[in-house]
């Protein structure tokens, strides 16, 4: 037999092979073309510009301890369920997916447009709408004959990374709905958002610069969770299928999104993901998120330890396959999921509904993979625990030239030609709809500090979660000559340029500039003001290799909880404690000015709205929204609000704006009007 072969990640760690023990394991390649990550030390073999950059091993240090900081937590999860905190967890994941509120069921209007008989099986290519605009391409098996009356156990099942063009992925594992539409079951094989007949994209910051997924908070995953549970409506109200004994499976992407519907839906009765997991370990400082798209990940805004994701499959049954040989989800976290899964089935009084299967091999199905999963299958959903022994019928043979198939493709396309693809779908720009943009309804009068209070609340939860983490009085390296350097979390540190001995002591007020990429040297002193500028995190010393894809720090954070803007905006903290420790003792404080230009002006307004020690802000063509290319990144920012509302909430501080497009901050002077303060709102146009 020829395998499927979905792609691979070359860790940085050679994975020792595990076979005795349980195992566990996902995978996904991020494109139908092979994509080897590669180690940071090895950048310079790839005639990367920036190789070698100096804040490599800093930013790498700090990835690895902060993954580790989030794999303890794993410790919660070890006693026994709580049912308060089950409820909040469900509530965490599927925020985390973008499917928080739930888009509302509308009618699927499920259509036929195609229908085969063969020997065993009838074929139908439909299409649904898991949301309206939004089509789902897929083809439905189920067994021939079934007599009238008959309710047979269905699978959905969700397809990998296999290349198929206008045919769609799920041509290349109809022998999976082949099989089970002989076994008795009803099969729904679905297209991929970015695969299918209709193709999205499934990389938008592993290649193609959407940066304003995280300040979305969106993720292909959460697309691909959802078509999944409307799968599950599509089949629970079939007069063929019996509603209570509904599976998933999947290999790589699929795998991934098995584990996506099942933790998200608890109608799936059985679970069987095939190479689609591992953890933060082998994610980020392994290195295997680049060998990844971003339909692998949700956006990680609660700090989840990953096995957690799997946990909420608990107590319903689960099989974890994957291949001792897979180099995309090394054997090392596949000991530690399985082992920690084990343990939390254990205490839920389940243990004989978890177990792992390892096949020898590459990221591929082979016979015993396919023989496993239908087996389980069998055992909870039809009460048949026998031993598989046909599991290779009808194999998609990918050997041949073209690719032999027991169906054509063609004949398994729902939609024939590209006249007939709906001109209303949204798949092709469903990121830009499918999670809701935060529209804060504006404060009555006289009500704006409760109404800025319940914001900045909403904010901490979802984007600044780790503000405490910024070092009341940072540890400062003071050399007599040069920038000074913060400590502003373990391990990671970022320059301070000073203004002159003199002009500090002689200063009535301080102005902070925050820098940013391709940010001017260090400028001189005003009168009476003392000029400080700040390289953040990334820029200046502290920047590090950037590779377009797989875009490696920028993605890993999120994958943390973080992004490299919040980042900043705690280091821009750190710094403004640092400026005011310098104000003699005994003497009054003086005025802190933030200041910044661009994408770096928004670090040092967000900053400032934390930050009671800044008292003015003066900003310089700020981005007028993070939906824009230039904008920085932070996480789920946009479900709360954009840039004109945030800015309103430096209200009642001087804020002074310099801007080509005055008119795009309408929202900023009225909040600033609200709050009893628009004459200290300055806006002033820029050519």
């Amino acid at each position: 037999m020829r395998s499927k072969t979905f792609g691979s990640c070359a860790p940085r760690r050679a994975s020792r092979r595990f076979i005795a023990a349980p195992l566990l394991l996902l995978a996904l390649l991020l494109t139908p073309t092979i994509v080897r990550a590669q180690p940071a030390a090895d950048s310079t073999a790839l005639g990367d510009a920036d190789a070698q950059a100096p804040g490599d091993a800093m930013i790498d240090g700090w990835l690895t301890a902060r993954t580790a900081r989030i794999e303890r937590a794993i410790a919660a999860d070890l006693r026994p369920r709580d049912a308060t905190r089950q409820a909040q967890l469900r509530a965490e994941y599927l925020f985390m997916l973008g499917l928080d509120p739930l888009p509302a069921r509308t009618p699927l209007g499920a259509t036929v447009t195609g229908r085969h008989e063969g020997d065993g099986f009838v074929v139908e290519n439909l299409h649904y709408q898991s949301i309206p605009g939004l089509y789902v391409t897929a083809n439905l098996w189920r067994p021939a004959p079934s007599p009238p009356g008959t309710r047979h156990p269905a699978i959905v099942y969700l397809c990998g990374h296999s290349g198929r063009g206008r045919s769609g992925n799920k041509t290349a594992f109809q022998d999976h709905g082949l099989w089970f539409a002989r076994h008795g079951y009803v099969c729904l094989v679905l297209d991929t958002l970015q695969l299918g007949e209709i193709a999205a994209t499934h990389h938008g910051t592993y290649r193609e610069g959407r940066w304003w997924w995280q300040s979305r908070g969106y993720t292909p995953a959460g697309v691909e969770c959802w078509n999944g549970i409307r799968a599950i409506d599509l089949l629970a109200a079939r007069a063929d299928v019996d509603r209570e004994r509904i599976g998933v499976t999947g290999i790589s992407g699929g795998g991934a999104t098995t584990l996506w519907i099942a933790a998200a839906d608890e109608r799936v009765r059985a679970a069987v993901p095939v190479s689609g997991m591992a953890d933060l370990t082998a994610y980020v400082p392994d290195r295997c998120i680049d060998g990844h798209c971003d339909c692998m990940f949700l956006v990680n805004t609660f700090q989840w330890p990953w096995t957690r994701i799997a946990a909420l499959v608990a107590p319903r049954p689960l099989l974890f396959i994957n291949s001792d040989a897979d180099p995309i989800f090394p054997m090392s976290a596949n000991e530690r999921v399985a082992a920690t899964l084990e343990r939390i089935y254990a205490l839920d009084g389940a243990g004989d509904r978890f177990d792992a299967q390892v096949s020898l091999g590459g990221h591929a199905y082979r016979s015993d993979i396919r023989a496993g999963a239908y087996r389980f299958m069998g055992a909870w959903l039809r009460d048949d625990p026998r031993p598989v022994t046909d599991s290779e019928i009808d194999l998609v043979d990918e050997g041949g030239a073209p690719p032999g198939h027991p169906i054509p493709p063609e004949r398994l396309r729902v939609f024939g030609d590209d006249a007939a693809i709906p001109a209303d779908q949204l798949n092709t720009t469903i990121d830009a709809h499918f999670v809701a943009l935060g529209r804060p309804e504006p404060p009555r009068t006289g009500d704006f500090d409760p109404w800025r209070v319940r914001l900045l609340n909403e904010l901490k939860r979802v984007t600044f979660r780790d503000l405490g983490d910024v070092p009341a009085t940072p540890v400062v390296d003071r050399p007599a000559v040069g920038p000074w350097r913060i400590e502003t979390e373990p391990g990671l540190f970022v320059e301070l340029f000073p203004p002159p001995a003199a002009v500090l002591a002689a200063a009535r007020r301080h102005r902070l500039v925050v820098r940013g990429d391709g940010a001017a040297p260090p400028g001189a002193s005003d009168d009476g003001t003392a000029l400080w500028q700040l390289d953040p995190r990334g820029v200046g010393a502290g920047r590090w290799t950037r590779r377009n894809p797989p875009n490696h720090v920028e993605r890993s954070m999120a994958l943390l909880g973080d992004s490299v803007a919040g980042g900043q905006v705690r280091d821009t903290l750190a710094a403004v404690a640092a400026i005011r420790a310098t104000d003699p003792a005994g003497t009054p404080p003086r005025p802190i000015e933030l200041a910044g230009s661009g994408s770096a002006g928004l670090v040092a307004a967000y900053a400032a709205i934390f930050s009671p020690l800044v008292a003015t802000v003066d900003l310089d063509a700020p981005p007028l929204t993070h939906m824009a290319s230039d904008a920085p990144a932070f996480l789920n920012i946009l479900r709360v609000a954009d840039v004109p509302t945030l800015l309103g909430l430096l209200a009642p501080r001087p804020l002074s704006i310099r801007t080509p497009a005055p008119q795009a901050f309408a929202d900023t002077v009225s909040l600033y009007a609200a709050a009893g303060s628009a004459d200290r709102l300055t806006l002033s146009p820029q050519d």
